[in-house]
């Protein structure tokens, strides 16, 4: 798993700030966390009802349901981490095609996420960069040169 290269192998890079909808089979939908509070939970629910829209929910099959949970608790800790080590996230980015779920969360932080080392199932916290990277794909840090802040994003494959 990566937390320097900016986009996955074969990725075409972020999303164009205009984009929105559905664009070369690929969907998108886009939360601003502009004056929210609650904004774990309200990622959440803003991510199932993508899923319920993109059919991935209800989920037909264990295996489905289990991809489902995958992204929601993808979104929980990303969004999560942006509260806890950031100043809190300015946005969440989903994107879907046939193959892989994107999940991006901006924030305005200067840290550099990393799954903690060595990693301690038994003790509190500091498990959530070790759980993007076991249920991800690959994820990984987008910084815009001159701009403050970073997205992190993460993707997941798409159930079966």
């Amino acid at each position: 798993m990566s937390t320097t290269r900016p986009y996955s192998p074969g990725d075409r890079g972020p999303e164009p700030s205009g984009a929105s909808g559905a664009s070369a089979g690929r969907q998108v939908r886009r939360l601003s966390f502009d004056g929210e509070s609650g904004v774990v939970p309200l990622a959440r629910d803003f991510a199932r009802q993508a899923l319920y829209a993109w059919g991935w929910l209800p989920a037909a099959t264990a295996d489905q349901r289990a991809a489902a949970e995958d992204v929601l608790l993808v979104v929980s800790e990303l969004v999560t981490n942006a509260c806890l080590h950031a100043e809190g996230p300015d946005q969440l980015l989903l994107g879907c095609d046939k193959k892989v779920i994107r999940v991006e969360v901006s924030d305005r932080g200067t840290g550099q996420p990393a799954p903690r080392t060595p990693h301690r199932a038994g003790r509190p916290g500091g498990h959530g960069m070790f759980i993007v990277q076991r249920l991800c794909l690959d994820w990984g840090v987008v910084r815009t040169p001159g701009v403050s802040g970073k997205t992190v994003w993460a993707e997941l494959g798409a159930p079966a």
